[in-house]
């Protein structure tokens, strides 16, 4: 697996992202009753859980909070996994994050992409893996989704992901012209706790084909493309939440037609520091199978 200079590309690449974004990021949290009490005044389930490239926010989709409990003054961070079993392949994904004082937050996270019985139609044999590294930087740019109750202001953050999978020559063989690439996003979100209604919209530069799962850019297009993603949750009470994400995704290799990706979700948050996300996803065709959806299991432990 190669992991190329990440630190410097992805410097740059926050540096790219925020000229042509021109601002971004944000946390949704109250600052702590005390600074350096080691006790946190954010409200469940408002700085969301992960997803599946490490982020916090939506499963599908980065919001612009700040993942960990730690406010203006600490540090927080957590651990997660997820797991996906569509109708013919199977997703997961693990990881970590970092957040310094409600303002940057950095995360890792390690894909798996199983092709089950399909691995065989394809010729690589049953059960063959792809997998994908995925590390991550995200900085709040200005808002605050629980304190600016008193303004449309949203939260507002830019991000980027360095993405790295370790099937270069099969990826290119199928029409990748690349097996690592940065992303780009630009994240606002909005929390009405009267409402109870929390909404986040997305904006990304990718050329990803499958998330990156089968790298990046290829015949029908290598241009970096700007797709919408957005989240709608609906806090039924303080410890659970129900919503739904969309993300839109390029549509780059000419062996198949990649669609949209749509969930339905409850996440639930039994104690402060553990959630729990029960998501049904429909991700359309991979490959050479339609109708890709499935249930999606995350658990995420933070502090």
């Amino acid at each position: 697996m190669r992991l190329p200079s990440f630190a410097s590309r992805l410097a740059g690449g926050m540096l790219l992202a925020a000229s042509m974004f021109g601002a971004a990021t944000a946390q949704t949290a109250p600052a702590a009753t005390e600074p350096g009490s080691g006790f946190s005044n954010k409200l469940l389930l408002t700085g969301g859980v992960t997803n599946i490239e490490g982020a916090a926010g939506g499963g599908l989709t980065p919001w612009a909070v700040i993942g960990g409990y730690g406010t203006r003054d600490e540090v927080g961070g957590g651990a997660f996994v997820t797991g996906i079993r569509f109708t013919d392949y199977t997703f997961t994904s693990a990881g970590a994050s970092i957040g310094l004082f409600n303002r940057v937050e950095l995360s890792v996270a390690r894909q798996t992409f199983d092709t089950r019985r399909v691995g065989q139609a394809l010729g690589l044999g049953s059960g063959f893996k792809f997998h994908q590294t995925v590390l991550g930087a995200k900085v709040r740019l200005f808002g605050d989704a629980v304190l600016d109750q008193d303004s449309w202001l949203p939260q507002v953050a830019i991000g980027a992901f360095y993405k790295n999978n370790d099937r270069d020559q099969l990826v290119r063989a199928i029409g990748a012209k690349r097996d690592s690439d940065m992303e780009y996003y630009v994240s606002a979100t909005k929390l009405f706790l009267f409402e109870s209604l929390l909404i986040n919209a997305t904006l990304r530069l990718t050329r990803a084909n499958q998330f990156g799962i089968l790298g990046f850019g290829g015949g029908k297009n290598d241009d970096y493309q700007l797709m919408p993603e957005a989240s709608l949750a609906y806090l039924l009470r303080k410890d659970l939440a129900i919503g739904a994400e969309y993300r839109r995704r390029p549509n780059n290799l000419g062996i198949a037609k990649e669609e949209d990706a749509y969930d339905v979700f409850l996440a639930y948050q039994p104690w402060k520091h553990t959630s729990i996300t029960l998501a049904y996803v429909d991700l359309g065709n991979v490959v050479i199978k339609d109708n890709q959806r499935g249930v999606y299991l995350s658990l995420h432990v933070g502090f």
